[in-house]
């Protein structure tokens, strides 16, 4: 949530910036809600000094042994034009907040302008890909060969976008997580933790995902309460409400299940895993001080490229324009994979500084180095999500006799296995 002060201060400069985001807000007229808010609060406090005075008065009568009876009378009504000016307030102040709600983020200045993807920026790319001397196929039928997933069964049992992965499919995605933890925690410092996986309304709109993309995500209604599209909610807000006094940062890793609807989704970018509504992601996150917060953002990047160096898997950085960024990011990296059987690039890891965006609307604040109580800066990225890990891992280790080479850091993880085989 952008803060009402920068807004009051420089509503030029937010306007421009909001603009990049082909994203329109009458600035004018949500500065002139605030204009009345402070008003209210202004003759708010204006009557409860009268009313105090009164009050005095009231007691130097009484004292004397005089009749208060009016003054009593003008002191009830000034109560009352009290409570009226405080529910005026109450009233301003709660649509001014929902109006923020929906406001995105600022985009950093170093963010490419642009209407959409196209516009993204290519900062690097890593490994070589693979010259096959065949036609590689797709995960898809690499999986039916090897008996990793039935894809049919899950179908039955839940409907499209829910994979139900079996014998070595099951068994590689467990050692991807666990080999992901064990590199997140012991290289790269961060500590993990195991959060639920349902979420109050509060812990949605504290990471941005509500209100504006509640369409996306699976609400339990009777509830009031919402299946995790990301541990990104979670973890995020386990200080919420909180001032934090130990030091920052704090680095945390998660690995949960994440349910997301993809509202609209359909077509060939969605067989087999490459979109799906259930899926396993690691998930890193941190909590820093706002000086450092862009150093913080470009070694996480880092973290999550890692993986995918030590897994020798071809993928590139992007950085993403301004049209294309999520409601809450101020600057966003994403890192894509090369799928060879898929033909293309598939989106493995989004990481994402909030500035003090998602710190705002959660109220996570820290004890700065003066003392004073600051907004911290909140940062996360995916460390990597599973599906189009494993899709690249499947179509890139393929081999001409339908046999999958597993990574050689993996292989531990697989009990020593060294490639997957087709089934007899």
């Amino acid at each position: 949530m952008l803060d009402i002060k920068l807004i009051r201060e420089n509503p030029a400069g937010v306007r421009d910036r909001l603009k990049t985001r082909r994203c329109s807000v009458d600035i004018a007229a949500l500065l002139e809600l605030d204009e009345r808010r402070r008003a209210a609060i202004t003759e708010g406090e204006r009557l409860k000094s009268q009313r105090n005075e009164v009050s005095k008065k009231i007691g130097v009568l009484k004292k004397a042994g005089e009749d208060t009876t009016e003054i009593q009378h003008q002191s009830r009504e000034l109560g009352e034009q009290i409570a009226a000016r405080d529910a005026d307030v109450r009233s301003i102040e709660e649509t001014q907040h929902q109006w923020l709600l929906a406001i995105p983020n600022l985009p950093h200045e170093s963010v490419p302008e642009g209407e959409d993807a196209t516009q993204n920026v290519v900062v690097r790319e890593w490994g070589l890909r693979h010259d096959f001397s065949f036609t590689p196929q797709d995960h898809v039928a690499l999986s039916e060969t090897l008996g990793l997933f039935d894809f049919e069964r899950a179908a039955r049992l839940a409907g499209a976008g829910f994979p139900l992965a079996t014998g070595a499919g099951a068994r590689l995605k467990r050692a991807l997580i666990q080999f992901m933890l064990d590199m997140h925690t012991t290289q790269h410092g961060y500590t993990e933790v195991a959060p639920p996986h349902i979420v109050s309304t509060a812990a949605m709109i504290g990471t941005g995902q509500l209100p504006k993309m509640a369409a996306d995500m699976y609400e339990l209604p009777a509830d009031g309460l919402w299946l995790i599209p990301t541990a990104e909610v979670p973890v995020t807000n386990i200080y919420r409400d909180e001032i934090i006094r130990q030091p920052l940062p704090i680095k945390l890793v998660a690995q949960t299940p994440c349910f997301r609807r993809e509202a609209g989704a359909a077509g060939k970018g969605t067989r087999g895993l490459i979109r799906v509504h259930q899926f396993n992601k690691v998930e890193l996150v941190q909590f820093v001080p706002p000086a450092t917060s862009y150093a913080a953002l470009d070694k996480l990047v880092g973290d999550a490229e890692n993986v995918l160096q030590a897994l020798g898997l071809p993928y590139r950085v992007l950085l993403l324009s301004s049209g294309d960024m999520s409601f809450a990011a101020a600057k966003c990296y994403d890192i894509e994979l090369w799928a060879p059987g898929h033909g293309g690039w598939l989106e493995v890891s989004s990481c994402s500084n909030f500035e003090s965006f998602q710190a705002r609307r959660a109220n996570i604040r820290w004890k700065n180095a003066e003392g004073k109580n600051e907004f911290v800066h909140t940062l996360n990225g995916s460390g990597v999500a599973l599906p189009r890990l494993m899709v690249a891992i499947l179509e890139n280790g393929q081999q001409a006799d339908g046999s999958v080479v597993l990574p050689e850091a993996l292989r531990p993880y697989m009990g020593g296995l060294e490639r997957l085989t087709p089934q007899a």
